[in-house]
Formats: C-alpha cells, structure tokens, sequence
C-alpha cells in the first residue's frame, strides 16, 4: 500500500520519531507511514511492530484521510468493558505461567501476547494490552523481566558462608585478612572509532564494532582491613600462576597469621594430582588459613566488589589496541586506587531476615 506524504508531513513525521521521548503509540504510528512511505510492504511493517497487517492498514488509511491528527486514539462509543475479579486473577494467574503452556513458542510473556491468550483461551471476554499492563503493574508483576539466579547445592553452605562472614565483621587480632581471586578472559579491545562524549538530551556513544588484540588474566589480593590492592596481571591463570601471585602475597605479607578468602577453583585448593597448597602452605610455615566460599557463592569474596569497580572504570568502555596497553591500565589503576582511593568495605548487612514475616 503506497502512501504519499508532503514536505510538511515528512518534517512532522521525523521530528515525532527524532524526539523519541514522546508516546510510544505516536513513534510506532509515524514510524508505519515513514515506511510505507519509503516503499516498505504491510507485511514488513506488521514484522517489524509486532502487530499484523490490519492493524498497519488501518493507521496508513487513517493517515492518508486525517493526516497527522489521525494518530491520535479516537473516543471510544459505549461502555468500557469491566473486568471482574475473577478474570484479574486469571491474568495474575497466566503471568506467573510460561508461555509453553499456552502451547506458545515463545521464552517469556508480552502484554500484548499475554492478551491474545487469556482471549483465545477463554479466561478472559475481551482484554487490552494497556489493561494487561495495568493489572500486572498493581500486582508488582513483571513476567517480561528475567533475571539470572544460581542455586548452591552446597551441605556446608552455611557453615561456610559463616565462617568468611565472621571474618568480615571481627577480624583477628595482629592477623591479616585477605581476598584473593583472579579474573581471567579480560579482552584487549580496539573500537574503529573513538567513543562520543555526552550531549545535552543525549548518552555517550560507543562504536559497536571492535578488533580483539588478546586476552590477559588479573591476579588481585584485598585487604579487608585497609582496602589495599596488590595485582598481578599473567597470559594465563594456570596453577603455576596462582602459586607465583601467593609468593608475591607472601612477599607482602611476611609475618604473622595470614587468612585468605578464596572460591572453589581447582587452582586454589589440593586435588587428586598432589598436595599443591599444603606443600605451599609448609614453604612459608603454615602461616597461611584458607577460608573458601560455597560453590557459587563467590560472591561472598570482597574482592569480587572490587573487581566490579575496575570492570565499570577503565575496562568496559575501555579501547585497548594491544595486552600491554590494557595491563598498564590495570596497573595505573591499582596504583591510583591504592594511593587515593583505598578504603574497606563496610560489611552493612546485619542477620536480619530480608522478607518480612
């Protein structure tokens, strides 16, 4: 279906789609006639919304008799639809289900796909999107947001967790405490153009396209107590890495008890193949105490805060064009961080329940 749009309608037409801090419903409308415009088909265009043709040809007609004004959503006649309580529990009801059980292929819900299938079902008469949404909005529902979760299967899990906690909050006395990991795969990564700075209105821009030059593994130690970071950047993190960094921890820390916090690596623990931190351990007199997290419960290991911090700083948006270029940053960071910026977390969370009962 072609649609003629004059000088004026296009320049309307691309400032309701340039501003794009409108109504969605007024950008999907002019973005429709900009296609049709363009020579796009009904069909694309109902691809490219996720609606189907009807719904296209209708606002191109309505733009083609009204113009512009003939966006706007006209009064509807008649009484609104009510829906009564026991079809609000079904949409609650749906929402916390899986699309597959509506025999549709699809991963998680949409307001309008939600819709359709009360509808097609027969648990609803007739329902909106926008009511859809307004339903699931009072309930606090979000079927279409997905968050990742990991479970731990770990019996000792509480014992554990405890255990590094305990450290957190009453460290021991004339000992240090120590947060040790490493985070491996960081990628040197060149952009093709060079990231725009923020404007009025508008947020920094970085180039999607991008050259890897290598990858580099960063060895960190925290200390608990006073913030400070020692760091160790290596090709690999193989087990012969890791003891090479303890040595250097070893080096720092050379009196005294030493706890060390550390995840579940097998790098970090004996294996089958030999006693490697035992014999470790008695090179530099057993001064040594490992404490290690639940299986996935690394985040209980403060470094990991740390690293967090590096990852938003310097290495995300960062532009890299060779290994070296990415560990001098690391390494300026650490010294920057250390020097200016060095200070322990503040454990905040204090036992309570995290529902209320």
């Amino acid at each position: 279906m072609g649609v003629r749009v004059s000088a004026r309608e296009a320049r309307e037409l691309e400032r309701i789609v340039r501003e794009g801090r409108g109504e969605a419903r007024l950008y999907r409308r002019a973005r429709m006639v900009q296609m049709a415009a363009s020579g796009a088909s009904i069909s694309s265009i109902a691809r490219a919304f996720g609606t189907n043709r009807t719904r296209v040809g209708e606002w191109l007609r309505r733009f083609e008799d009204e113009g512009i004004e003939g966006f706007e959503d006209q009064p509807r006649s008649g009484r609104p639809v009510e829906i009564s309580a026991l079809e609000r529990h079904q949409v609650i009801a749906a929402a916390c289900t899986t699309p597959s059980e509506f025999g549709l292929e699809r991963a998680v819900w949409s307001h309008e796909a939600l819709a359709e299938a009360l509808e097609q079902s027969g648990r609803v008469r007739s329902i909106s999107s926008s009511a859809v949404g307004r339903i699931l909005a009072d309930a606090e529902i979000k079927p279409h947001r997905v968050k990742g979760w990991c479970h731990s299967t770990d019996p000792q899990y509480q014992a554990k967790m405890r255990s590094i906690v305990d450290l957190y909050v009453s460290p021991p006395a004339g000992a240090a405490v120590l947060s040790i990991d490493e985070k491996s795969g960081i990628q040197a990564l060149s952009r093709s153009r060079p990231m725009v700075p923020a404007a009025q209105g508008k947020a920094p821009r970085q180039e999607f396209e991008y050259k890897r030059n290598g990858t580099r593994c960063l060895f960190a130690c925290f200390n608990i107590r006073t913030g400070q970071v020692l760091g160790r950047c290596t090709l690999h993190r193989a087990r012969e890495d890791f003891f090479s960094f303890m040595d250097l921890v070893a080096g720092r820390y050379r009196q005294g008890q030493v706890h060390v916090v550390l995840d579940n690596l097998n790098t970090h623990k004996d294996t089958s193949r030999g006693p490697f931190l035992t014999e470790w351990n008695r090179a530099h007199g057993e001064r040594f105490v490992f404490h290690y997290t639940p299986t996935h419960g690394s985040w209980l290991n403060q470094v990991e805060l740390w690293f967090s911090i590096v990852t938003r700083r310097v290495l995300r948006y960062g532009d890299f064009s060779t290994p070296d270029e990415l560990v001098d940053t690391i390494e300026r960071f650490i010294d920057v961080w250390n020097g200016e910026e060095a200070k322990p977390f503040r454990w905040t969370y204090q036992g309570r329940p995290l529902v209320s009962t």
